[in-house]
């Protein structure tokens, strides 16, 4: 589908001020490494993240969330101007009521304020930019909120446990290690109708998706009564994730009539180096043209691909105005891709 008359009005994101870099990760499981014989380094080696930041385990996704959108609301968008609130993050706060109803009380909207949350693995947070542009597009609503906090504490601390107590050889451990690289982030968007948008804001034009669920086995993860854990096939993850997001890359690129080189900005989902490298040769894209965060974020799930766009524009404010692709890619699997123009 291509939009035509809604686009980005702001962004903000928030980030915890706790920095854990791969190395004392690496310390918390020195007898996992020591039992093992495994090198020190491999952590940061594997995967290009030297460090990633977190929340305390008891600080709640709303509140990381709240914290972002109210940095957003400083741009001068009333807090009764948003007639919807979408919480899009695999983190929330409960089951019931929607995390979305938290953040919506920290944020005081006003009680005409649709809200909701939805969820999607990585691509949470893109599946609902799509779904509140459709409701601009077609004038239910002018403006919506979309926000995500992701905390990977209780995952990080669940998973260094399960290593270093458990009876584990190198075989067994490798679904665990993609815990690793999970780190902690919270962002905000505004989408709004063209006619509220201050000049320079980029537009959202077209998007494409392509999913395949027959490999949703390849990354689990689920609360359990002592925690969170989470088992990831890496290798045949990257493998599956590939041929999907050639499927809606092919789709976007006939939808669009953008060419590989069109882009001028490419923002990629932040798993690691040997992902983007592999998407970006799969796709045939430049990968100068690339601006990632995952070597001081780590992967920070669907808060990942959005805060990597909005700190990209924070370093040159030029990006707003470039032609820019986000390249979602979820276990599930699914990618979700999305051009934004001048």
């Amino acid at each position: 589908m291509n939009f035509t008359r809604v686009g980005i009005e702001a962004m903000a994101y928030a980030l915890p001020s706790k920095v854990v870099t791969s190395d004392e990760l690496e310390a918390c499981l020195s007898p996992l490494y020591d039992k093992l014989n495994l090198q020190y380094g491999r952590l940061e080696l594997m995967t290009g993240i030297r460090e990633r930041r977190f929340w305390p385990s008891s600080h709640l996704p709303s509140q990381a969330s709240a914290e972002a959108g109210r940095k957003l609301l400083e741009n001068g968008i009333g807090s009764k101007q948003i007639d919807m609130l979408v919480h899009s993050s695999v983190c929330r706060d409960r089951l019931e009521p929607a995390t979305a109803s938290y953040v919506h009380k920290e944020l005081q909207l006003g009680p005409d304020t649709q809200i909701m949350d939805v969820s999607n693995a990585c691509l949470g947070f893109i599946n609902s930019v799509v779904l509140v542009a459709g409701m601009i597009e077609s004038k239910q609503i002018k403006r919506a909120l979309v926000v995500a906090a992701e905390n990977g504490k209780p995952l990080i601390d669940q998973t260094i446990t399960h290593l270093n107590e458990g009876m584990h050889d190198r075989k067994s451990i490798k679904p665990f290690f993609a815990n690793l690289t999970i780190g902690a982030a919270s962002v905000a968007w505004s989408i709004a109708d063209k006619d509220l948008l201050p000049a320079g804001s980029p537009l959202i034009g077209t998007y494409a998706s392509e999913t395949d669920s027959s490999f949703n086995h390849l990354c689990e993860g689920d609360s359990a009564s002592d925690g969170m854990l989470m088992e990831t096939h890496s290798e045949e993850l990257l493998e599956s994730g590939i041929k999907v997001a050639k499927g809606a890359w092919i789709k976007l690129l006939n939808d669009s009539g953008w060419k590989p080189d069109t882009a001028e900005l490419i923002i990629t989902h932040q798993v690691g180096k040997a992902h983007t490298n592999a998407v970006l040769h799969a796709l045939h894209l430049n990968p100068d043209k690339n601006f990632s965060t995952f070597e001081k974020l780590g992967n920070c799930g669907s808060s990942s691909l959005p805060i990597t766009y909005t700190l990209a524009c924070e370093e040159n404010p030029d990006r707003l105005i470039s032609k820019t692709v986000l390249l979602g890619i979820g276990s599930g699997l699914s990618s979700l891709m999305l051009c934004l123009n001048p």
